[in-house]
């Protein structure tokens, strides 16, 4: 195992400069990580640099909030893809939740999915488990399986906690096998990560990648 494979390399912050993304996207293409995600104004540049190489290219949507509503979200979602986007990391409408209207939740979802029509592309569904309970993410892990998402992802990173591993056992209790585990927010230690892997995640997302991986291959080969 190569902890690379594993990781989205991630730099969502509001004050990122072109030459930081540059960065992290050769980054990531000389340690082979599984993708690069950034804003949609930084598609471009980093298409420019991920092209050809093996690197997803992966964005956010309805980012951090996840309150615009079904037409904003569709129409981002496929302004990314028109640009290249590989994966799409989209934030659900927390509110609708907090509602108990999971209707509104899934018609985003599903809206979303209903681009693959037309392009090919894995989604990603934040639910961001610092502002749920434990059955709200149990319910939402079933309804993300039956709608067909790609993944459910624990965190954006702007709420009071990233994941934890209480996050992942919830998930891995109610979900079905085709839906994926994208853990993310405050994964910036090893060993953590590697307890995430072992928990059965399937991608990390940080803005740590680098360091993991560099401390990964160097504990293998020290």
């Amino acid at each position: 195992m190569d902890i690379a494979a594993f990781l989205d390399s991630t730099d969502l912050r509001a004050d990122a400069s072109a030459a930081e993304i540059e960065a992290l996207c050769r980054e990531a293409v000389q340690l082979n990580m599984a993708a690069v995600c950034v804003h949609p104004y930084r598609l471009k540049l980093a298409q420019s640099i991920l092209g050809g190489s093996g690197v997803k290219l992966c964005t956010v949507i309805g980012f951090p909030l996840g309150a615009e509503g079904l037409e904003s979200k569709v129409y981002a979602a496929e302004k990314a893809l028109a640009q290249g986007a590989d994966e799409l990391d989209m934030v659900i409408n927390i509110g609708a939740v907090k509602d108990e209207d999971y209707f509104t939740v899934m018609r985003e979802i599903e809206a979303v999915l209903a681009l693959k029509s037309k392009y090919r592309f894995l989604l990603k569904a934040i639910v961001e488990t610092a502002l749920l309970t434990g059955p709200e993410l149990a319910t939402l892990t079933i309804y993300l399986s039956q709608a067909g998402a790609d993944f459910i992802k624990t965190s954006t990173g702007f709420a009071a906690r990233g994941v934890n591993l209480e996050d992942i056992e919830i998930i891995k209790g109610h979900r079905e096998e085709t839906l994926k585990i994208k853990a993310s927010g405050g994964i910036r230690d090893l060993n953590f990560a590697l307890e995430l892997i072992e928990a059965g995640v399937e991608r990390l997302g940080t803005s740590a990648a680098g360091q993991l991986v560099q401390q990964y291959r160097l504990r293998k080969n020290p």
